[in-house]
């Protein structure tokens, strides 16, 4: 069977996201990547192969293509295997969908019984070399 290994992010919703930002890295010392506006807290599993950590980020309040907002919050779950899971949870009558495939790994998407969309996350066999500093910046 299928697990999450962790949370791969959390996500919160900004109407002034540049504003936010500062108030956190001010406050809290969370220095957010300007290009992708998140910062990175490193950690372990034995699970992963390495380079796992979790994500905080703040995104925009602008709506998405579809024309609506984003959610207040968003949540993302770290997975071993996208397509496993996500046949898991199709066999279980969920509805879950792939997602995107980028250098930062393979995105699916499930939703929950409240409606909410929760994102699952593979990370890469390995991670792009810029990675590691925006861990330091």
């Amino acid at each position: 069977m299928e697990r999450v290994l962790g949370i791969g992010g959390l996500f919160m919703r900004a109407t002034d996201r540049e504003g936010l930002a500062g108030w956190y890295r001010d406050n809290l010392g969370i220095n957010l990547h300007e290009e992708w506006w998140g910062g990175l807290f490193p950690l372990t599993h034995p699970d992963d192969s390495g380079g796992a950590h979790n994500l905080w980020s703040v995104y925009s309040d602008e709506p998405g293509k579809d024309g609506k907002r984003p959610a207040a919050f968003s949540l993302s779950f770290r997975v071993r295997d996208l397509d496993a899971m996500l046949a898991q949870l199709k066999s279980n009558g969920n509805e879950a969908a792939d997602g995107e495939h980028s250098e930062y790994g393979d995105f699916g998407y499930v939703i929950d019984p409240e409606g909410n969309r929760i994102e699952l996350w593979q990370p890469p066999a390995a991670l792009p070399p810029d990675w590691r500093t925006i861990v330091t910046e």
